[in-house]
């Protein structure tokens, strides 16, 4: 059965949140596909937008999904970040650069669905 790791990160102070969007997607973006390569199906980053409500500091930039095809793999990957001094060392500076660190959030979910009728528009 497959694992979704989420992950919610807000920017780090004195960055915008459009200078956030295009470090992520042009710099950092290409760090987690290779290190997530061979462990991970899939990669989703959403940018958020406060809607019907004014913008806090404490808002998520982003809300991070990560697909392992099962609990084994996950934790292989992040064995694998762990036990290689330099990958964590180039993960970590990276962060620091993007992410304010104290507001990193980790989840592994737990999906449920509901079946909806097709939208009568």
């Amino acid at each position: 059965m497959s694992i979704t790791l989420l992950s919610i990160f807000r920017r780090r102070e004195g960055m915008t949140h459009d200078e956030f969007v295009d470090y992520y997607e042009n710099a950092h973006r290409l760090i987690g596909e290779k290190v997530l390569a061979g462990y991970a199906s899939g990669y989703r980053r959403r940018f958020t937008t406060p809607f019907g409500m004014e913008a806090d500091a404490a808002d998520p930039d982003v809300v991070m999904e990560i697909d392992f095809p099962d609990e084994a793999t996950m934790n292989d990957f992040f064995a694998s970040i762990e036990g290689d001094p330099d990958t964590r060392a180039m993960i970590e500076e990276d962060e620091e650069k993007l992410f304010d660190r104290t507001s990193m959030r980790m989840y592994l979910l737990d999906e449920r669905t509901s079946p909806m009728p097709a939208p009568e528009r």
